[in-house]
């Protein structure tokens, strides 16, 4: 059984910083794409970035481009997000995937190119 477990969210002021973490139990991720995506309340699920499965590119949302950087370490089955300069409208429970498919049909900004999905973990920033 394949289980995503994200850490590191918390309550944090407009230009800090948080480092999500996705630990993957259950099979290996190293030749799977890896994702973070987003949702606040009242609001759909919203990519937010990723990266492909050789780990040659990553690709991000507009709204976080050159603040946020998603990463892996294949060695510990894991994903992070590293988020600087935090906006209140970063607000969101943010949530790991993993994406089995192969690269053509995988679409980085599409949930349904994910195939296991984590239970969220919160951010919350403050003006």
């Amino acid at each position: 059984q394949v289980q995503l477990r994200e850490s590191g969210g918390g309550l944090v002021q407009t230009g800090g910083s948080l480092r999500l973490s996705c630990a993957i139990s259950g099979r290996t991720i190293s030749n799977s794409a890896v994702g973070w995506f987003r949702q606040a309340p009242g609001q759909e699920r919203e990519f937010v970035a990723a990266i492909r499965r050789n780990g040659a590119s990553t690709y991000y949302s507009d709204f976080v481009k050159g603040r946020f950087t998603i990463s892996r370490d294949n060695a510990k089955n894991m994903e992070f997000l590293q988020m600087n300069s935090l906006k209140p409208e970063d607000t969101a429970a943010y949530y790991c995937a993993v994406g089995l498919r192969g690269d053509s049909f995988w679409y980085p900004k599409t949930s349904a190119s994910y195939d296991y999905w984590g239970q969220g973990t919160q951010v919350t920033v403050s003006s």
